[in-house]
């Protein structure tokens, strides 16, 4: 195969699921239900937050874009994924898969952004509760969401730059169900050790940035804590914190098995089913493990509830 320019080659080959093609309906209909679950849960918490003024806090405020951001990273991969195993042609154009390697980082760069400034908010409502509306005020908020969308804007970008200066060859395979960075990489007829290094360096930076602010805040919480231990402030603290925490854990780990797999190249299917976790998996379950264990969230939907069964019975 001849290395050809971005502006000569069109479009590439999706390898898709490793399944057999009897098997491509089951799963077919497994990732529509997990995607329609993972946009109704998460615009549900959205909806929630906006129509409950008790939930009208910094906390949920975040957790609303969280939300927005979640159903993001479904939506610019899983439709057209779904698309292919329906139509059996496992294609994608270049500026399809351009976009995607875009839209993934930038939302999953968001994603650990939110968790870092949600990491804070809670541990200035333990740590410091009489102070909270005054440090954690309105336009202060704002402020942080404002540089998590830039932040995460220009991580993408200059990591989706990077990848339109390669070339690809004539009939690229890309071994994956979608276009992500690490995958798009190895499928490049250039020479990639630019982009690698950018990796390594910019988004080991932001990860160790991001993961600090988190341990940072929950250490500084479990000292604060500990120092005048009881079970009424633990337990306290483990409703606050539990969910966020959990989610942390979970998005950190998907994370951190995408680039292990990929990186290593030793198993595409490992790459892919840590691939799916990330994507499809985690964006799931975040509105079940905030909605569960939140008694906020459950009385705003309680409230909801009761106001349509009010509005329908008149």
């Amino acid at each position: 195969m001849n290395p050809q320019n971005q502006s000569s080659v069109s479009e590439f080959l999706l390898l898709g699921l490793p399944v057999p093609p009897e098997q491509q309906g089951m799963f077919f209909a497994l990732f529509l239900g997990m995607y329609l679950t993972t946009v109704l849960g998460n615009l549900l918490i959205i909806l929630l937050v906006r129509l409950d003024s008790r939930l009208h806090t910094p906390m949920y405020f975040f957790l609303s874009h969280l939300a927005l951001s979640d159903i993001s990273l479904s939506s610019i991969t899983v439709p057209k994924m779904l698309t292919n195993m329906h139509s059996q042609w496992q294609s994608i154009t270049y500026l399809g898969c351009i976009s995607q390697v875009y839209f993934i980082v930038f939302f999953g760069s968001l994603d650990g952004f939110l968790l870092t400034v949600m990491a804070y908010d809670r541990y200035v409502a333990i740590c410091h509760p009489l102070h909270y509306t005054t440090i954690m005020r309105d336009d202060v908020c704002v402020i942080f969401m404002v540089g998590c969308w830039l932040s995460s804007w220009a991580q993408a970008l200059l990591h989706t730059l990077m990848v339109g200066r390669l070339s690809f060859c004539a009939g690229t395979i890309i071994p994956h169900l979608f276009c992500n960075l690490a995958v798009v990489l190895k499928s490049s007829c250039s020479d990639t050790s630019l982009n690698e290094l950018l990796i390594h360096t910019e988004g080991g930076l932001v990860f160790i940035v991001s993961v600090s602010g988190i341990l940072g805040s929950y250490i500084r919480m479990a000292v604060i804590i500990l120092k005048v231990p009881s079970l009424k402030r633990i337990s306290k603290a483990l409703s606050t914190c539990g969910s966020h925490l959990f989610v942390v854990c979970l998005y950190y780990g998907t994370l951190a098995g995408v680039y292990f797999f990929s990186s290593s190249g030793k198993s595409k299917d490992k790459d892919i089913i840590a691939s799916l976790m990330y994507i499809m998996v985690t964006p799931m379950l975040n509105p079940f493990i905030y909605t569960l264990r939140n008694n906020d969230i459950k009385c705003a939907l309680q409230k909801v509830i009761r106001g349509k069964v009010s509005t329908l019975s008149h």
